[in-house]
């Protein structure tokens, strides 16, 4: 399990987070939610241990991720960052490279073996051999997730998963996350910019303004008021068989119809 009290951090004088708290179990994908700007990306790196000088606690599994070597950091987490650079090196290569806190020498048979399957579920294993540096942006980001599987981490933390993915390739992302998820049973956080991506795909909801969290639950945290506060736009809340779906308000135009 992730627990998160009181984290706040700074840069400087500037008070990004604000005692920001929350739990998330084995098994159970939490979306992080809100504007550009409102500290999602950093609290990522609290929760990874990137900027270090945040205050609070976070643990996993009750152990203080201070405490934790880097390599038994990664064996703990696997992040997926919303930017990387694409190196000169395989597909396959660059999944393998997730094993690296479990390679002594050099790779085993069950390095490999992990890391095909974690190309196999990610639909990669077409362009395996492929230079990543050659590749869409859309395929690179599968990539960056297949990584962060192989470490088979007991928190996978993805930091806007479906970034660069049309449509369909955004559903079938996170329907192997979902996979991954439930296969490994790992604790999943992701920032997300979808409001409806994330209810369907996610256990619980965390929306951020201004560094504080605004909301945590169930989709049944959704309303009309909470998205006006958050957002700072009207919307209708629609129920679809049990589940909501938050549909904008055009103001002050026509719709192209009514022309």
């Amino acid at each position: 399990m992730l627990s998160i009290s009181d984290v706040s951090f700074s840069y400087g004088d500037r008070r990004i987070l604000s005692e920001i708290s929350f739990s998330s179990r084995k098994g159970e994908v939490t979306s992080i939610l809100g504007p550009n700007g409102v500290g999602k990306t950093t609290l990522m790196n609290c929760l990874c241990n990137f900027n270090r000088t945040w205050d609070g606690t976070i643990s996993v599994d009750d152990k203080d991720v201070r405490s934790l070597s880097n390599r038994e950091l990664a064996k703990n987490i696997g992040y997926v960052p919303q930017k990387s650079v694409a190196k000169r090196a395989t597909v396959f290569d660059s999944v393998l490279i997730g094993r690296r806190p479990y390679i002594e020498w050099s790779a085993t048979k069950e390095d490999n073996e992990i890391t095909w399957a974690a190309i196999e579920s990610m639909g990669l294993q077409r362009i395996a051999l492929r230079y990543v540096d050659e590749i869409s942006g859309g395929e690179f980001q599968k990539v960056q997730i297949a990584r962060a599987m192989v470490q088979q981490p007991k928190v996978m933390m993805l930091d806007e998963p479906t970034n660069n993915l049309d449509i369909a390739n955004q559903h079938m992302t996170m329907d192997n996350i979902l996979h991954a998820v439930e296969e490994s049973n790992v604790c999943t956080l992701m920032t997300m910019h979808d409001i409806n991506l994330s209810i369907m795909y996610s256990d619980k909801l965390l929306f951020m303004k201004d560094g504080r969290v605004m909301a945590f639950g169930g989709s049944d945290i959704v309303t009309e008021d909470l998205i006006l506060e958050v957002y700072g736009m009207r919307t209708k809340v629609l129920t679809h068989e049990g589940v909501p779906f938050v549909l904008p308000i055009r103001e002050g135009r026509s719709r192209r119809g009514d022309l």
